[in-house]
């Protein structure tokens, strides 16, 4: 699910309430919001589009794909794409811009994956997995449905950002959570996140199978300076968000053989 943020220094922390990550009680709201932002239009999105490179052709799952903005921008550039998410107001949306015969599908990344090994060349997961407790039932599917060769690629909070955000400051080594109010047009939603340091999602990676190609901390589009002058400069001081480039090895095994 790609995410609309610009960390708070001081977010409205609240005791966990029944229900959180609703993205259907904000689904409208907050597609609008991420169309055209900074940090989504013309930060995060570009870099996940930089980093997958040429995609003509390839078959592309978007998990986590909200409604629908980068799985947009992959077909646009040649992509077969399949987007899966867990949020029917998300995919709802997701429909609206990509067509009734898109292949989309409500799908909870904890659980099994509907797809067949090997049925994709890459996957693309923005912003979605810093709301997982545990990333390793998840990034063994992931891992699954890629053809030897394929590609995880991935934008998460950077971990950094996600130790600061709070006072006092937790254990960084801690997988740890957070939970802060979301406000789009003053409604406000409560989210919940978890914070992980470096290693644990390399980690992560690796011990799901995947070898780590590239680790990313982009500068925004260029674009965006004469747009949002004031936040450009803040967006292109301060990190924000990681991105991964994992791949499956092509040997079984796992080897580089």
């Amino acid at each position: 699910m790609e995410r609309v943020t610009d960390v708070p220094e001081n977010p409205a922390r609240s005791a966990e309430p029944a229900q959180v990550n609703d993205y259907d009680s904000f689904a409208q709201a907050y597609s609008a919001e991420n169309e055209n932002n900074l940090v989504n239009a013309y930060y995060e999105r570009p870099a996940m589009l930089a980093l997958a490179g040429d995609v003509a052709d390839r078959r592309i799952l978007d998990a986590g794909c909200g409604s629908g903005t980068l799985s947009a921008a992959l077909r646009d550039r040649g992509a077969v794409v399949t987007g899966i998410d867990a949020s029917a107001g998300m995919l709802s949306l997701a429909r609206r811009r990509l067509g009734d015969d898109a292949a989309l599908h409500m799908v909870d990344l904890r659980d099994r994956l509907p797809f067949a090994d090997g049925a994709f060349d890459d996957v693309v997961a923005s912003l979605v997995l810093h709301y997982l407790e545990d990333w390793g039932p998840t990034l063994a599917e992931l891992r699954r449905v890629l053809k030897p060769g394929g590609r995880l690629i991935a934008s998460v909070d950077h971990p950094f950002v996600a130790y600061t955000i709070q006072d006092p400051r937790p254990d960084y080594f801690a997988n740890t959570s957070y939970t802060f109010d979301w406000t789009f047009n003053g409604q406000s939603a409560p989210m919940k996140f978890w914070r992980k340091p470096l290693h644990t999602m390399t980690d992560a990676f690796t011990t799901a199978g995947f070898r780590l190609s590239a680790i990313s901390e982009p500068q925004p589009d260029p674009a965006a300076r004469e747009l949002f002058p004031d936040a450009f400069h803040d967006l292109s001081t301060k990190t924000c968000f990681l991105f991964f480039v994992v791949e499956v090895p092509l040997s079984a095994a796992g080897s580089d053989e």
